[in-house]
């Protein structure tokens, strides 16, 4: 087993996992009501436009609270691009040719630039913005809690690290959940986030050709459902070829759930929910009553929303860069900038 400094390389991962599931107490709804007070509308706006413009991408933008909150905390490490001294998160295993977008929340940082020079944050962009292509796609809509900073450094292998794979099954997912203090429920509520959005062959080839190696497809396959997947994804198919992670992948609904129960699920990760024990009742219980789905997908989103790493930020101008700026001058909270808007 590698070792640093003395500590095996696993307990630094869970020492790490550990320092990041905890809630921020700065956090709070209507954070920049004096500092940036059409903050959220000015998101919303861009989000509509983004979604009128490419339905798909506002699915994008969703799953970015998911890869940013599970890295090191909600701290919009994942939108810096990589510099000659730093791997960034965009070539991690599980978001590279996957994560896609980025341009949306650029637009979004520029219109707030132009309202609220260096006031709202790329972290809090990436909050509002998920809770946005929920709602804009008819999801629950919800209250967020905002306030965070955006991180000074991205981490490729942390990434790798701790981001599930598509082959990921629901036991090994709940282990990584658990570390977040997220139950079983949030990890199939959020799960529900593939209810928009669309998926590579890349991702599911395996399932189709050589599931856990036997060179046979994946026996919770609906036969009919395997067959539409095999047109899509030959064994010669490009593999960044996408397809519909769910039956109706334009409308934020529970459709997910009642395709997970009828065998139609298109990623491992997915069906899985419905194959073992653990997860299979939240699944049923989502495929029938949509309500429950979105509140608990709401309460799942807020938990995510609230992991911290509780290391030094800063409110970048641009998200894809750090400030250039001597550290000394770093803000130290988000509630004492709030202060000193105030003064």
């Amino acid at each position: 087993m590698t070792m640093t400094m003395g500590m095996p390389l696993f307990l630094i991962f869970l020492v790490q996992i550990a320092s990041v599931a905890v809630a921020s107490s700065d956090l709070r709804p209507g954070f920049y009501s004096k500092t940036c007070p059409e903050a959220e509308v000015i998101v919303r706006d861009v989000m509509k436009k983004a979604l009128m413009r490419e339905p798909r991408s506002v699915a994008s933008v969703m799953r970015f609270q998911f890869h940013d909150c599970f890295v090191n905390g909600c701290d919009a490490s994942m939108l810096l691009d990589d510099t000659p001294t730093m791997l960034g998160e965009k070539l991690a295993l599980s978001n590279i040719n996957s994560l896609r977008s980025f341009e949306v929340v650029d637009q979004v940082k520029e219109a707030l630039e132009k309202a609220c020079p260096g006031v709202v944050s790329c972290a809090d962009i990436i909050i509002m913005a998920s809770r946005d292509a929920v709602a804009l796609t008819g999801g629950p809509d919800w209250e967020v809690r905002l306030g965070r900073l955006d991180s000074l450094i991205a981490n490729q292998e942390d990434s790798n690290n701790i981001m599930p794979s598509p082959r990921a099954n629901a036991s090994s997912l709940i282990d990584l959940f658990q570390k977040y203090n997220l139950t079983v429920k949030d990890l199939v509520a959020l799960s529900g986030s593939h209810s928009i959005g669309q998926g590579r062959c890349f991702s599911i080839m395996f399932r189709l050709y050589n599931q856990s190696g036997t060179g046979r497809p994946d026996p919770a396959f609906d036969p009919k459902y395997r067959q539409e997947l095999e047109r899509l994804c030959p064994l010669d198919v490009d593999q960044n070829v996408t397809g519909n992670l769910d039956s109706t992948p334009l409308v934020f609904d529970n459709q997910y759930f009642k395709d997970l129960v009828a065998g139609r699920g298109f990623l491992n990760s997915d069906q899985t929910l419905f194959t073992f024990p653990q997860t299979r009742e939240f699944v049923r219980l989502f495929s029938r009553h949509q309500n429950e789905f979105f509140k608990a997908f709401e309460e799942g989103m807020l938990k995510m929303g609230d992991l911290q790493s509780g290391r030094p930020g800063e409110v970048r101008t641009n998200c894809r860069v750090a400030n250039a700026r001597p550290a000394h001058l770093l803000l130290e909270s988000p509630h004492k900038m709030e202060e000193s808007n105030d003064e």
